[in-house]
């Protein structure tokens, strides 16, 4: 079991946050347009897999990438 963890809108994230995660939620934080003022983000993990989710719902989560073979018809 991983527990989540919570942090403050533009603050540096938890050690507990993955590092692929990091970039994601700079960018996410960069690109938000409202008012940051005690926002809020919430580490959760879903299946072993990290979600950090902003409190107005923004969701940031890991990026997988399957290796399709690209002559296969999905």
């Amino acid at each position: 079991m991983r527990l989540g963890t919570r942090w403050a809108f533009g603050t540096e994230p938890p050690v507990s946050v993955p590092g692929d995660l990091r970039p994601r939620i700079a960018a996410a934080e960069a690109a938000f347009e409202g008012d940051p003022a005690g926002r809020h983000w919430t580490l959760t993990w879903l299946e072993g897999r990290p979600i950090a989710e902003l409190d107005d719902g923004t969701v940031v989560r890991e990026v997988i990438a399957d290796a399709l073979d690209s002559d296969e018809d999905w």
